[in-house]
């Protein structure tokens, strides 16, 4: 067995304690971190009204974090484009394209990315998800400067031809990414439940296309890797406590650390930790191997990592130490 590619899905989130410009900063130093060790690429996701992430314009933070460094392939995983018209996404992406050539990709999701109310708040169609399939052709026909709408073409955009992946947590995505002949991404670092079935789906049902011969999967899961096990054992409690926070806490209410332990063991407190079902934790060598098991169990050609280490220091160090592994692997290209 051998490690697969690695890149990195950063959520942008603000610690507790943190100002939203110094959670910011905090994913820029990892960029220029990434970028030094040897990391393929990093995503960031369009999520709304969550006050602990910071990345729902994300088309402007890649433009920022991309302004900040000088080669890592950076992208969206993804913008929910349900919540965009795809004349508008082919516009900032392809901005992005002009300004940063050869660095710049777009995964899209067909999920809103927040709850009804903030969707009404974004003024979107609650049916707009159903014509996903064809907004994703739009939007392609726009970045390949083969408008699909006469006499409307995406300046800029128009020719960049920004590689796009489709993101899903279902059968559905699968089957949309085989149909288009596109990569697969599997947000399994959260939805872990149809992780394997989406994957066969995918691959028996694909279609090559113009921009993709042979399937490509994706995969997120979540690392959490430290010098030592204790310390990485620690620092999974730690986040295991505040992803019960992220879920649980309710307008000006923010669970305490006391009332966020006596959810664990709840049915809630349960069904919150089975979405972090597909985390790797422990020291390097353990975490190499839980990597390349789940790999190959799987059948994945890349894995996107995700650190919910909510320490800074340990959160740098966790991508730190997997980097480490990369270079063992001999891993340092980028996509």
């Amino acid at each position: 067995m051998s490690l697969p590619p690695l890149s990195i899905l950063d959520l942008a989130t603000v610690a507790e304690g943190e100002s939203v410009r110094e959670g910011l900063q905090a994913s820029v130093e990892l960029a220029q971190r990434a970028e030094r060790w040897g990391f393929r690429r990093i995503w960031y996701a369009e999520h709304h009204n969550m006050r602990s992430i910071a990345s729902s314009a994300t088309s402007v933070m890649i433009g920022h974090v991309a302004s900040q460094t000088s080669t890592i392939t950076l992208g969206a995983g993804g913008v929910m484009l349900p919540n965009h018209s795809p004349l508008q996404i082919a516009e900032q992406f392809g901005t992005l394209a002009e300004l940063f050539p050869g660095r710049i990709e777009l995964g899209l999701g067909r999920a809103p990315g927040t709850d009804q109310n903030t969707f009404r708040a974004l003024r979107r169609d609650p049916r707009a998800s159903e014509t996903f399939p064809q907004d994703v052709q739009e939007l392609q026909a726009f970045l390949d400067g083969q408008s699909l709408i006469e006499g409307v073409d995406a300046y800029p955009g128009r020719g960049t031809r920004v590689p796009l992946f489709i993101l899903g947590s279902s059968l559905y995505g699968a089957q949309v990414a085989a149909i288009l002949g596109l990569p697969y991404a599997f947000a399994s670092h959260f939805a872990p439940d149809q992780l394997e079935a989406a994957v066969q789906t995918y691959r028996s049902e694909f279609r090559p296309s113009a921009h993709l011969a042979a399937p490509r999967v994706l995969a997120g899961v979540n690392v959490i890797a430290a010098d030592s096990a204790e310390e990485a054992a620690e620092r999974q409690h730690r986040a295991q406590l505040s992803r019960v926070k992220l879920f649980l806490s309710r307008g000006g209410h923010r669970l305490t650390d006391e009332e966020a332990e006596a959810v664990l063991s709840t049915p809630s407190g349960r069904q919150i930790l089975g979405m972090m079902k597909y985390t790797a934790v422990g020291t390097p060598d353990t975490v190499e191997t839980w990597l390349e098991d789940f790999a190959q169990r799987v059948g994945v050609d890349e894995l996107i990592v995700a650190c919910p280490v909510v320490d800074r220091a340990g959160w740098f160090r966790s991508f730190e130490l997997l980097a480490g592994l990369m270079s063992d692997s001999a891993q340092f290209t980028h996509a």
